[in-house]
């Protein structure tokens, strides 16, 4: 990532892409409590999304506090887009209220360079236990700038396109590897019931929900949010056919309430078996595959569709990182190091099934036999993925900055959601994909003259 934030050496806050905070934070930089620590028991506060995998990680926490019986651990679970405000208010006002935080690869570089969060780097160089360099590379480079590692992969994903294969079977559809699009689109039109989505597609306003997957389908439609010079190409006519083709293809095919469907409700709606198909992130194989999944050893697994580009996966990451406010820094690395570590893999793959293992942040996990046999029908082709995108250069054309589903600069998080809402209201039909993204064209470029 070291690439994006060589370019411009400044703390990027500019009304700050940070609207849930509400204030101008320029100039405001980790002048934290540091790594003092209290004498006597500790309690940790970590703050984290409600992703099945953080639920497990919260049911077998009390083997961490068996071992180290001053540390408790309370855990603050929520909502995707309701952990971004609380988390980015905590961190960007210096509130303190949690040691631990659970943050994208979007803000970990961002909030390291405004020196936020504590250099792990250091930290995990020391603990002979915990081996850094297993982490997957890719992975790994999104949460380094400048050689600090400011964050520590929980579990590492793409993006694929999943298929209950008894309903492909019974309609006499075969699923290429590599779908198209409008493939895609037609399988999904052909599967539609008055019962069954023939894809669920996140439709939840917010960059990191409705973006995530449309993003991808923008760049590999040959659209992008900014051209190499930072000018805003939103309301392009490749930007516009990719967010028409999505919109129309959710309310044409997919579920029946798109704006109030993100990755959790697309997971409840598979899983149960009322949708053909989903595209969305390889973590959510495992729970898919887990005992209380009515399609586990029925779902198919391929590339993520693509119109005029080979791959359109994305590159993701939840992490577990440091706030510089916490006071009890010594004490969360020793739990931030626990829940990323080999050991702790191994002690959900025995405790809990090794299909619910956090993929995609250790290459062992990759080697590891009883994994790959639990997880063979999806392990592979999410290594696979994860290695052939391409963070540089995910869409057609160049981009100034490193990153797929996101643009690293602080106001993407604005730009995104504002943007997003508006798509709202086209799923509802109050408005057009074209004046929508006329208007979003405006704040883009607002957002783009801030990084010439």
């Amino acid at each position: 990532m070291t690439k994006s934030f060589s370019m411009k050496k400044r703390v990027l806050l500019s009304a700050v892409a940070f609207s849930s905070v509400g204030v101008l934070l320029a100039g405001c930089s980790g002048a934290g409590a540091g790594g003092g620590e209290a004498d006597g028991p500790v309690t940790l506060t970590l703050a984290t999304v409600n992703n099945p995998q953080m639920k497990d990680m919260e049911e077998l926490k009390g083997a961490f506090e068996d071992s180290h019986p001053d540390i408790t651990v309370d855990f603050v679970a929520m909502e995707e887009n309701d952990l971004r405000d609380a988390v980015t208010k905590d961190v960007a006002t210096q509130g303190g209220q949690y040691d631990i935080v659970t943050v994208g690869s979007y803000e970990v570089p961002i909030w390291g360079q405004n020196d936020w969060l504590v250099d792990l780097g250091p930290l995990a160089e020391a603990d002979t236990a915990y081996d850094v360099d297993d982490l997957l590379p890719p992975v790994r480079e999104a949460l380094t700038v400048d050689d600090s590692l400011y964050a520590v992969p929980f579990y590492g994903e793409s993006s694929f396109l999943m298929y209950n294969q008894e309903m492909f079977t019974a309609a006499g559809l075969t699923m290429p590897e590599h779908p198209t699009w409008d493939e895609v689109a037609g399988f999904a039109r052909t599967l539609k019931t008055d019962d069954v989505a023939g894809i669920c597609l996140r439709g939840k306003p917010g960059w990191g929900e409705l973006f995530a997957p449309l993003t991808t389908v923008v760049q590999t439609f040959g659209g992008s949010w900014f051209d190499e010079d930072w000018n805003a190409t939103v309301n392009s006519p490749e930007f516009t056919e990719a967010v028409t083709f999505y919109t129309d293809l959710v309310n044409d095919a997919g579920e029946a309430d798109p704006v109030s469907t993100g990755f959790t409700e697309c997971l409840n709606l598979f899983s149960q078996g009322n949708a053909a198909m989903w595209y969305d992130a390889t973590s959510a194989a495992g729970p898919l595959e887990a005992d209380d999944s009515a399609v586990a050893g029925k779902v198919g697994y391929v590339h993520a569709p693509v119109k005029e580009t080979e791959e359109s996966g994305w590159l993701w990451a939840w992490n577990l990182a440091i706030p510089n406010t916490s006071t009890q820094q010594d004490a969360a690395w020793e739990f931030v190091s626990w829940a990323t570590s080999t050991e702790y893999i191994d002690l959900v793959g025995t405790t809990l099934g090794w299909e619910r293992v956090p993929p995609g942040s250790r290459i062992s996990t990759y080697e590891n036999e009883e994994y790959l046999a639990a997880a063979s029908a999806f392990a592979p082709i999410t290594q696979d993925i994860m290695l052939a995108v391409n963070p540089t250069q995910p869409g057609v054309n160049p981009q100034p900055w490193v990153g797929i589903q996101y643009v690293t600069v602080p106001e993407f998080q604005d730009l995104g959601n504002q943007v997003s809402q508006d798509i709202a209201d086209v799923f509802a039909g109050r408005d057009t994909v074209e004046n929508v993204l006329d208007k979003g064209q405006e704040l883009a470029q607002d957002a783009g003259d801030a990084q010439k």
